[in-house]
């Protein structure tokens, strides 16, 4: 199968292109093929071949369908995508922080480290490994399963929780396609789109200490004070090597 790995282009930094030039397949020893650009409808097929935007797209549906039955449309119905939408960038940020980017921690015999934080590391090593870039299955199952106890046990009524998870199964599958098409060989082609893109590469490339917002740039990571300019910010000699230091 085509190895639909990301390359160099005109809008990386320069520790990327270092990087992406000189990296090596681990397992094999030999410099790895580079693409210079990648269809979207090529990007789109693989995107499909992996099982987290699967298990999204189901979420989504069976919301989507219960909610059209159960009705009881109100205003707060409105109101729920509205502050999901506004929290969103800092949401993802927090977890991107702290659930990400978790330091493991021993307790005695025990070591504090979830599949989440440990394939995160793994992506970090080698951001350009397609099935690193998705949610591990068995983490997305687990969070699908909290998320519908809250739509079904925090919310007054039926509908509204059916909202709720209507609202994040979309956001779900536009973090899934939004991360997976920033680590391939597809070019940006529109401003917003580039912004976000060239936001997450500096996170993998230049610092991984900054910038840890997904789909939107110059949000949370502004906010919270991890927008720095990347043009004064050093390079992290840790960032494909988490917590290394």
């Amino acid at each position: 199968m085509t190895d639909h790995r990301p390359t160099t282009t005109s809008h990386d930094t320069a520790d990327e292109t270092r990087a992406t030039e000189t990296r090596r397949t681990p397992d094999r020893g030999s410099p790895r093929a580079i693409r210079r650009s990648l269809p979207l409808s090529e990007a789109a097929r693989e995107f499909l071949r992996h099982p987290s935007p699967w298990m999204i797209a189901a979420v989504f549906v069976v919301a989507a369908t219960t909610r059209l039955a159960v009705g009881d449309w109100q205003l707060t119905d409105a109101l729920v995508p509205v502050v999901i939408l506004a929290a969103f960038p800092v949401v993802e940020w927090i977890i991107h922080v702290t659930v990400l980017h978790w330091r493991p921690r021993h307790l005695g015999p025990l070591t504090l480290d979830s599949e989440l934080a440990r394939k995160h590391r793994e992506h970090h090593v080698d951001p350009r490994d397609i099935p690193l870039i998705f949610i591990p299955p068995k983490s997305l199952l687990l969070t699908i399963l909290a998320l519908v106890a809250i739509a079904l046990l925090a919310f007054p009524r039926t509908g509204l929780g059916l909202t709720f998870l209507l609202t994040i199964g979309t956001l779900g599958m536009l973090y899934e396609w939004t991360h997976y098409l920033i680590h391939t060989d597809y070019k940006p082609k529109h401003a917003p789109y580039r912004a976000i893109w060239r936001n997450h590469r500096h996170h993998h490339y230049k610092n991984e200490h900054y910038w840890f917002t997904v789909t939107t740039s110059g949000t949370a990571d502004r906010l919270l004070g991890t927008a720095p300019d990347p043009a004064t910010t050093p390079t992290s000699p840790t960032a494909r090597n988490l917590h290394a230091d």
